[in-house]
Protein backbone atom coordinates (compact mmCIF):
# COMPACT_ATOMS: atom_id res chain seq x y z
CA UNK A 1 0.00 0.00 0.00
CA UNK A 2 1.13 3.29 -0.62
CA UNK A 3 1.93 5.99 1.77
CA UNK A 4 -0.09 9.25 1.65
CA UNK A 5 2.14 11.84 2.06
CA UNK A 6 0.21 15.26 3.72
CA UNK A 7 0.55 18.06 1.29
CA UNK A 8 -0.30 21.73 2.13
CA UNK A 9 -1.66 24.22 -0.32
CA UNK A 10 0.11 27.20 0.88
CA UNK A 11 -2.43 30.59 0.80
CA UNK A 12 -0.85 34.10 0.97
CA UNK A 13 -0.70 35.67 4.68
CA UNK A 14 0.06 38.94 6.28
CA UNK A 15 -0.28 40.75 9.42
CA UNK A 16 -2.42 43.57 9.55
CA UNK A 17 -2.58 46.16 12.35
CA UNK A 18 -2.98 46.98 14.68
CA UNK A 19 -6.69 47.54 15.74
CA UNK A 20 -7.74 49.52 18.95
CA UNK A 21 -10.13 46.98 20.48
CA UNK A 22 -11.83 47.66 23.87
CA UNK A 23 -14.46 45.90 25.33
CA UNK A 24 -15.22 42.98 28.76
CA UNK A 25 -12.95 40.51 27.15
CA UNK A 26 -9.74 42.75 26.05
CA UNK A 27 -8.83 46.57 26.28
CA UNK A 28 -5.74 46.39 24.04
CA UNK A 29 -3.99 47.14 20.60
CA UNK A 30 -3.60 43.74 18.70
CA UNK A 31 -2.38 42.84 15.70
CA UNK A 32 -4.20 40.45 13.46
CA UNK A 33 -2.85 37.44 10.60
CA UNK A 34 -5.05 37.10 7.99
CA UNK A 35 -4.75 34.36 5.23
CA UNK A 36 -6.42 35.12 1.49
CA UNK A 37 -5.55 35.65 -1.99
CA UNK A 38 -7.67 38.87 -2.40
CA UNK A 39 -4.85 41.24 -1.80
CA UNK A 40 -6.92 44.30 -1.24
CA UNK A 41 -8.50 42.79 1.67
CA UNK A 42 -5.39 43.40 3.48
CA UNK A 43 -5.93 47.26 3.44
CA UNK A 44 -9.09 47.21 3.86
CA UNK A 45 -8.98 45.82 6.55
CA UNK A 46 -5.80 48.01 7.52
CA UNK A 47 -7.71 51.09 7.20
CA UNK A 48 -10.46 50.45 9.61
CA UNK A 49 -7.66 49.33 11.97
CA UNK A 50 -5.98 53.04 11.49
CA UNK A 51 -9.39 54.57 12.29
CA UNK A 52 -9.73 52.38 15.00
CA UNK A 53 -6.40 53.55 16.74
CA UNK A 54 -7.81 57.59 16.13
CA UNK A 55 -11.17 56.76 18.14
CA UNK A 56 -11.61 55.49 21.32
CA UNK A 57 -11.30 52.10 19.97
CA UNK A 58 -13.73 48.93 18.67
CA UNK A 59 -16.36 48.13 22.04
CA UNK A 60 -16.32 44.39 20.72
CA UNK A 61 -18.22 41.78 23.41
CA UNK A 62 -19.42 37.87 23.59
CA UNK A 63 -22.29 38.58 25.00
CA UNK A 64 -23.78 34.33 24.16
CA UNK A 65 -21.95 31.50 23.71
CA UNK A 66 -23.15 27.52 23.00
CA UNK A 67 -22.41 25.10 20.20
CA UNK A 68 -24.81 22.73 19.30
CA UNK A 69 -25.87 19.24 17.51
CA UNK A 70 -29.42 18.10 16.92
CA UNK A 71 -30.24 14.75 17.43
CA UNK A 72 -33.29 12.92 15.58
CA UNK A 73 -35.21 9.90 17.07
CA UNK A 74 -38.76 8.84 16.43
CA UNK A 75 -41.78 7.39 17.99
CA UNK A 76 -44.79 6.03 16.87
CA UNK A 77 -46.69 9.34 16.70
CA UNK A 78 -46.50 12.78 17.27
CA UNK A 79 -48.48 12.69 20.76
CA UNK A 80 -45.64 9.64 22.14
CA UNK A 81 -42.94 12.58 20.50
CA UNK A 82 -44.46 15.53 22.68
CA UNK A 83 -44.52 13.82 26.05
CA UNK A 84 -41.15 12.21 25.62
CA UNK A 85 -39.74 15.88 24.98
CA UNK A 86 -41.72 17.59 27.94
CA UNK A 87 -40.32 14.74 30.33
CA UNK A 88 -36.77 14.83 28.19
CA UNK A 89 -36.58 19.00 29.27
CA UNK A 90 -37.05 18.37 32.75
CA UNK A 91 -33.93 16.03 33.32
CA UNK A 92 -31.36 18.31 32.55
CA UNK A 93 -28.95 17.60 35.39
CA UNK A 94 -29.66 13.76 34.93
CA UNK A 95 -28.62 14.46 31.18
CA UNK A 96 -25.57 16.78 32.01
CA UNK A 97 -24.34 13.40 34.04
CA UNK A 98 -23.78 11.95 31.52
CA UNK A 99 -22.26 14.50 29.36
CA UNK A 100 -20.03 14.85 32.06
CA UNK A 101 -18.85 11.42 31.23
CA UNK A 102 -17.82 12.34 27.65
CA UNK A 103 -15.70 15.49 28.16
CA UNK A 104 -14.20 17.27 31.04
CA UNK A 105 -15.46 20.51 29.42
CA UNK A 106 -18.73 20.56 27.56
CA UNK A 107 -22.10 21.48 29.75
CA UNK A 108 -25.43 21.20 28.34
CA UNK A 109 -27.59 24.38 28.67
CA UNK A 110 -30.37 24.20 26.73
CA UNK A 111 -32.59 22.19 24.16
CA UNK A 112 -34.71 23.49 21.58
CA UNK A 113 -36.88 21.11 19.67
CA UNK A 114 -39.56 20.63 16.92
CA UNK A 115 -41.86 18.06 16.34
CA UNK A 116 -42.55 16.90 12.70
CA UNK A 117 -45.56 13.57 12.52
CA UNK A 118 -43.45 11.34 14.43
CA UNK A 119 -40.29 13.11 14.24
CA UNK A 120 -38.70 14.45 17.21
CA UNK A 121 -36.13 17.04 16.15
CA UNK A 122 -33.88 17.95 19.65
CA UNK A 123 -31.41 20.56 19.54
CA UNK A 124 -28.66 20.50 22.68
CA UNK A 125 -26.79 23.31 23.00
CA UNK A 126 -23.72 23.45 25.41
CA UNK A 127 -20.65 25.32 26.41
CA UNK A 128 -17.35 24.03 24.92
CA UNK A 129 -14.79 25.54 26.94
CA UNK A 130 -11.89 26.73 24.12
CA UNK A 131 -12.32 24.49 21.73
CA UNK A 132 -15.08 25.39 18.73
CA UNK A 133 -16.90 22.18 19.98
CA UNK A 134 -17.70 20.04 16.71
CA UNK A 135 -16.11 17.11 17.67
CA UNK A 136 -17.34 17.71 21.39
CA UNK A 137 -21.33 18.39 20.92
CA UNK A 138 -21.32 15.27 18.66
CA UNK A 139 -19.76 13.10 21.21
CA UNK A 140 -21.90 13.98 24.07
CA UNK A 141 -24.71 13.04 21.87
CA UNK A 142 -23.56 10.23 20.98
CA UNK A 143 -23.66 9.39 24.60
CA UNK A 144 -26.87 11.26 25.30
CA UNK A 145 -29.01 9.33 22.87
CA UNK A 146 -28.66 5.43 24.11
CA UNK A 147 -29.40 7.03 27.80
CA UNK A 148 -32.16 8.35 25.98
CA UNK A 149 -33.30 5.57 24.09
CA UNK A 150 -33.36 3.45 27.67
CA UNK A 151 -35.31 5.77 29.56
CA UNK A 152 -37.55 6.12 26.86
CA UNK A 153 -38.80 2.80 25.03
CA UNK A 154 -41.21 4.33 22.75
CA UNK A 155 -38.57 6.44 21.08
CA UNK A 156 -36.12 4.76 18.08
CA UNK A 157 -32.85 6.09 16.69
CA UNK A 158 -33.08 7.75 13.82
CA UNK A 159 -29.79 9.91 13.14
CA UNK A 160 -26.78 11.62 15.34
CA UNK A 161 -27.24 15.01 13.10
CA UNK A 162 -30.76 16.32 12.06
CA UNK A 163 -29.78 19.59 10.32
CA UNK A 164 -31.92 21.27 13.13
CA UNK A 165 -28.56 22.46 14.76
CA UNK A 166 -27.56 24.07 12.07
CA UNK A 167 -24.02 22.77 10.77
CA UNK A 168 -22.52 24.90 7.94
CA UNK A 169 -25.44 26.13 6.26
CA UNK A 170 -27.41 29.12 6.30
CA UNK A 171 -30.72 29.20 8.43
CA UNK A 172 -32.91 31.16 10.38
CA UNK A 173 -32.53 29.30 13.49
CA UNK A 174 -28.92 30.24 14.36
CA UNK A 175 -29.86 33.39 13.46
CA UNK A 176 -32.42 33.72 16.22
CA UNK A 177 -30.59 31.20 18.60
CA UNK A 178 -26.62 31.84 18.02
CA UNK A 179 -24.11 29.02 17.46
CA UNK A 180 -21.22 29.43 18.50
CA UNK A 181 -19.71 32.77 19.83
CA UNK A 182 -22.29 35.51 20.18
CA UNK A 183 -20.45 38.84 18.97
CA UNK A 184 -21.73 42.35 18.76
CA UNK A 185 -18.30 45.31 17.67
CA UNK A 186 -19.35 48.87 18.00
CA UNK A 187 -17.03 52.33 17.20
CA UNK A 188 -17.91 55.76 17.12
CA UNK A 189 -16.16 57.72 14.48
CA UNK A 190 -15.73 60.96 14.59
CA UNK A 191 -17.35 63.04 11.40
CA UNK A 192 -13.69 64.57 10.30
CA UNK A 193 -11.96 61.13 10.87
CA UNK A 194 -14.47 60.01 9.06
CA UNK A 195 -13.98 62.26 5.85
CA UNK A 196 -10.39 62.10 6.34
CA UNK A 197 -10.06 58.76 6.71
CA UNK A 198 -12.52 57.04 4.65
CA UNK A 199 -13.58 59.79 2.23
CA UNK A 200 -17.25 59.70 3.35
CA UNK A 201 -19.70 60.98 5.37
CA UNK A 202 -22.00 59.51 8.07
CA UNK A 203 -25.09 60.25 6.22
CA UNK A 204 -23.75 58.98 3.53
CA UNK A 205 -22.72 55.46 5.45
CA UNK A 206 -25.99 55.19 7.15
CA UNK A 207 -27.94 56.24 3.97
CA UNK A 208 -25.93 53.09 2.02
CA UNK A 209 -26.53 50.74 5.08
CA UNK A 210 -30.00 51.11 4.29
CA UNK A 211 -30.19 50.63 0.79
CA UNK A 212 -27.82 47.97 0.32
CA UNK A 213 -27.21 45.74 2.99
CA UNK A 214 -31.03 46.25 4.32
CA UNK A 215 -33.00 46.30 1.49
CA UNK A 216 -30.70 44.82 -1.13
CA UNK A 217 -30.61 41.67 1.19
CA UNK A 218 -34.07 41.71 2.04
CA UNK A 219 -34.85 41.87 -2.10
CA UNK A 220 -32.37 39.31 -2.42
CA UNK A 221 -34.22 36.71 0.00
CA UNK A 222 -31.04 36.98 2.68
CA UNK A 223 -31.59 34.64 5.82
CA UNK A 224 -30.97 36.83 9.22
CA UNK A 225 -28.20 38.54 6.78
CA UNK A 226 -27.52 42.17 6.33
CA UNK A 227 -24.47 42.67 5.81
CA UNK A 228 -21.45 43.65 2.86
CA UNK A 229 -18.80 41.19 2.99
CA UNK A 230 -18.37 39.76 6.42
CA UNK A 231 -17.35 36.41 4.86
CA UNK A 232 -14.35 38.24 3.36
CA UNK A 233 -13.00 38.74 7.19
CA UNK A 234 -14.33 35.22 8.27
CA UNK A 235 -12.35 33.20 6.15
CA UNK A 236 -9.49 34.87 6.04
CA UNK A 237 -9.30 35.57 10.23
CA UNK A 238 -10.49 31.91 10.21
CA UNK A 239 -7.75 30.34 7.71
CA UNK A 240 -4.92 32.13 9.70
CA UNK A 241 -5.86 31.05 13.29
CA UNK A 242 -6.83 26.76 12.17
CA UNK A 243 -10.60 27.30 12.31
CA UNK A 244 -12.93 24.86 10.23
CA UNK A 245 -13.46 27.58 7.13
CA UNK A 246 -16.80 26.13 6.32
CA UNK A 247 -18.22 27.80 8.89
CA UNK A 248 -17.97 31.15 7.38
CA UNK A 249 -21.28 30.15 5.76
CA UNK A 250 -23.51 30.52 9.53
CA UNK A 251 -20.67 33.13 10.34
CA UNK A 252 -21.17 35.24 7.50
CA UNK A 253 -24.93 35.89 8.70
CA UNK A 254 -24.98 38.98 10.48
CA UNK A 255 -26.46 42.84 10.81
CA UNK A 256 -24.84 46.11 10.51
CA UNK A 257 -26.54 48.84 12.05
CA UNK A 258 -25.39 52.29 11.54
CA UNK A 259 -26.40 55.70 13.01
CA UNK A 260 -25.33 59.21 12.69
CA UNK A 261 -25.27 60.60 16.27
CA UNK A 262 -24.99 64.42 17.09
CA UNK A 263 -22.53 64.48 13.65
CA UNK A 264 -20.43 61.40 14.55
CA UNK A 265 -20.92 57.79 12.34
CA UNK A 266 -21.79 55.21 15.39
CA UNK A 267 -21.07 51.95 13.27
CA UNK A 268 -21.64 48.24 14.28
CA UNK A 269 -21.64 45.13 13.21
CA UNK A 270 -23.37 42.21 14.90
CA UNK A 271 -22.16 38.68 14.38
CA UNK A 272 -24.59 35.52 15.74
CA UNK A 273 -22.58 32.85 15.03
CA UNK A 274 -19.00 33.07 15.19
CA UNK A 275 -17.28 29.12 15.34
CA UNK A 276 -13.65 29.91 16.82
CA UNK A 277 -11.72 28.15 19.17
CA UNK A 278 -8.27 28.00 20.75
CA UNK A 279 -7.75 24.28 20.84
CA UNK A 280 -8.74 21.12 19.16
CA UNK A 281 -8.91 19.93 15.65
CA UNK A 282 -6.65 22.36 13.36
CA UNK A 283 -4.40 24.28 15.63
CA UNK A 284 -1.57 21.73 16.02
CA UNK A 285 0.06 23.28 13.00
CA UNK A 286 3.00 25.30 13.92
CA UNK A 287 2.21 28.40 11.80
CA UNK A 288 -1.43 28.07 13.73
CA UNK A 289 0.32 27.40 16.84
CA UNK A 290 2.52 30.70 16.40
CA UNK A 291 -0.38 33.29 15.60
CA UNK A 292 -2.99 31.89 18.29
CA UNK A 293 0.37 32.57 20.78
CA UNK A 294 0.98 36.16 19.15
CA UNK A 295 -2.70 36.82 19.40
CA UNK A 296 -2.44 36.34 23.17
CA UNK A 297 -4.60 33.29 22.78
CA UNK A 298 -2.82 30.60 24.22
CA UNK A 299 -2.61 32.10 27.62
CA UNK A 300 -2.86 30.22 30.82
CA UNK A 301 -6.83 31.51 31.78
CA UNK A 302 -10.27 29.91 32.99
CA UNK A 303 -11.35 27.37 30.65
CA UNK A 304 -13.04 29.28 27.70
CA UNK A 305 -11.24 32.93 28.21
CA UNK A 306 -9.21 32.29 25.25
CA UNK A 307 -11.79 31.41 22.82
CA UNK A 308 -13.83 34.37 23.47
CA UNK A 309 -10.57 36.11 23.07
CA UNK A 310 -10.29 35.04 19.68
CA UNK A 311 -14.10 35.28 18.68
CA UNK A 312 -13.76 39.22 20.13
CA UNK A 313 -10.95 40.05 18.12
CA UNK A 314 -12.58 38.24 15.21
CA UNK A 315 -15.65 40.39 15.51
CA UNK A 316 -12.98 43.92 15.85
CA UNK A 317 -11.66 42.52 12.15
CA UNK A 318 -14.77 41.67 10.73
CA UNK A 319 -16.11 45.41 11.64
CA UNK A 320 -12.48 47.56 10.10
CA UNK A 321 -13.26 45.64 6.71
CA UNK A 322 -16.91 46.25 6.73
CA UNK A 323 -16.61 49.62 7.37
CA UNK A 324 -14.02 49.82 4.46
CA UNK A 325 -15.62 48.87 2.21
CA UNK A 326 -18.90 49.83 2.89
CA UNK A 327 -16.74 54.03 3.16
CA UNK A 328 -15.47 53.05 -0.41
CA UNK A 329 -18.80 52.55 -2.22
CA UNK A 330 -20.20 55.52 -1.33
CA UNK A 331 -17.62 56.86 -3.96
CA UNK A 332 -17.93 55.91 -7.77
CA UNK A 333 -15.16 53.96 -8.86
CA UNK A 334 -13.35 53.90 -5.36
CA UNK A 335 -13.38 50.01 -5.52
CA UNK A 336 -12.75 48.69 -8.56
CA UNK A 337 -9.85 51.69 -8.33
CA UNK A 338 -8.26 50.20 -5.54
CA UNK A 339 -8.82 46.20 -7.06
CA UNK A 340 -6.99 47.14 -10.18
CA UNK A 341 -4.18 49.09 -8.14
CA UNK A 342 -3.58 46.05 -5.65
CA UNK A 343 -4.18 43.09 -7.34
CA UNK A 344 -2.73 43.94 -10.94
CA UNK A 345 0.21 45.00 -9.02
Amino acid sequence: MKSHKLLQAPIPMRWVGPLKITGETLNEKVSVPLATYEIPLWHSVGRGARVSMLTEGIRTNVIDERMTRSVLLEAEDAWAAHQALVSIKQRQPELNAVVARSSRFAQLIDMHSQVVGNLMYLRLEFTTGDASGHNMVTNAADKLIPWILAEYPQLRYSSISANYCSDKKATAVNGILGRGKYVVSEILIPRDICERRLNTTPEKVVDLNIKKNLIGTLIAGGIRSANAHYANMLLAFYLATGQDAANIIEGSQGIVHAEVRQGDLYFSCTLPNVIVGSVGNGKGIDFVEENLTRLGCKADRQPGENARRLAAICGAVVLCGELSLLSAQTNPGELMEAHIKLERS
